[in-house]
C-alpha cells in the first residue's frame, strides 16, 4: 500500500475564479492559439512543451494512428452506437476498449522490448545491437512469442507508414540508437523465420518513443488519444451513411446460412 500523503496534490492543472493554469501555462493566454492538439499532448505527458523537432515528430506518431478504416475498433463503435445513439461517449469508450496487444497497443510491447534489450543507461556505450537483435529473436522463438511491432495482415513487405515515420523521426534528431535496433530485430527476424516481416507502424512508433525517453507504460496511451479522434469521425459518418445495421444483418444471414438447418 502507498504511503497515505499528508496533502493531495496535482501539477497538471488547477482552476481559480479568473484563471485556469495547465502546466503551469495560463490556458487562454499561453495555449490557446498558441499551440497544437499534439503539443498539448506533449505538455502533458513530457511535462514541458516541445522543441519544434520534436513536436513535428510527436505529432506525425499522433496523426499515424488516427485513422485505419474499418478495423476491430471503429466496427464495436459503430455497433455500439447503433445500439444506444444517445451515448456517443459509449461508443467511442467500446471502440478504445479493443486497442491492446493485437491492436494499437503493440507499441507499448515494442517500446518494453526496446527498454528491456537496451536498457537507457547503455545508450551511448558502443552497445552490439546486431548481437542483442540476435538475442531477442531467439528468446521470442524459444518462447512461441510473437514480436511486437513486426508484420501487418495488410500492408507487407513495407508498412508505407514506418519509412515516413523514421524519416521525419532523422530529419527532426530523434533517430537513434532504439529506431537501429528495431531495425536490426526485423532483419534477424525475417532471416530466421525466411518471409517478410516489416515493422509496421507500432513498431516504428514504439521505436520513436523510446528515443523520446517516454516510459512504455504510457506508450499505448497515445494510440488511446489519437485513435478517439477516428472513432468520433466513424460514428459521425454512421449517423448520415450508416453501415452497422448492415454488418450485423448480414453476419446473422451469413452463420445462418452456414450454420442453420438447411446448411446440412
Amino acid at each position: 500500500m502507498p504511503k497515505r500523503k499528508d496533502k493531495l496534490t496535482s501539477e497538471i492543472g488547477w482552476s481559480t475564479p479568473d484563471r485556469i493554469t495547465v502546466r503551469g501555462l495560463d490556458l487562454p493566454t499561453e495555449i490557446l492559439g498558441e499551440m497544437n492538439l499534439g503539443d498539448l499532448a506533449f505538455l502533458l505527458t513530457a511535462h514541458r512543451k516541445p522543441t519544434p523537432e520534436e513536436s513535428k515528430v510527436f505529432n506525425a506518431i499522433v496523426i499515424t494512428l488516427v485513422e485505419h478504416g474499418i478495423t476491430p475498433s471503429a466496427m464495436v463503435a459503430r455497433l455500439t452506437y447503433m445500439g444506444a445513439p444517445e451515448s456517443l461517449q459509449a461508443a467511442v469508450a467500446a471502440g478504445l476498449s479493443g486497442l491492446g496487444t493485437v491492436f494499437v497497443g503493440s507499441m507499448e510491447g515494442a517500446a518494453r522490448l526496446l527498454y528491456e534489450a537496451l536498457p537507457a543507461e547503455k545508450l551511448g556505450t558502443g552497445a552490439d545491437l546486431d548481437r542483442i537483435a540476435k538475442e531477442v529473436v531467439a528468446d521470442y522463438a524459444a518462447r512461441k512469442q510473437i514480436l511486437p511491432g513486426l508484420g501487418h495482415p495488410l500492408h507487407k513487405p513495407v508498412d508505407p507508414r514506418t519509412p515516413r515515420l523514421f524519416e521525419i523521426a532523422a530529419e527532426n534528431g530523434l533517430s537513434g540508437e532504439y529506431v537501429a535496433l528495431m531495425q536490426a530485430i526485423q532483419r534477424e527476424a525475417e532471416a530466421a523465420r525466411g518471409k517478410p516481416l516489416p515493422i509496421n507502424a507500432t513498431g516504428a512508433i514504439g521505436a520513436i518513443c523510446c528515443q523520446f525517453g517516454f516510459p512504455w507504460q504510457i506508450v499505448r496511451g497515445f494510440g488511446v488519444m489519437a485513435r478517439s479522434i477516428g472513432l468520433v469521425g466513424h460514428i459521425l459518418e454512421e449517423r448520415s451513411d450508416p453501415i452497422a445495421f448492415e454488418l450485423w444483418q448480414r453476419t446473422e444471414e451469413e452463420i445462418l446460412r452456414n450454420n442453420g438447418p438447411q446448411a446440412s
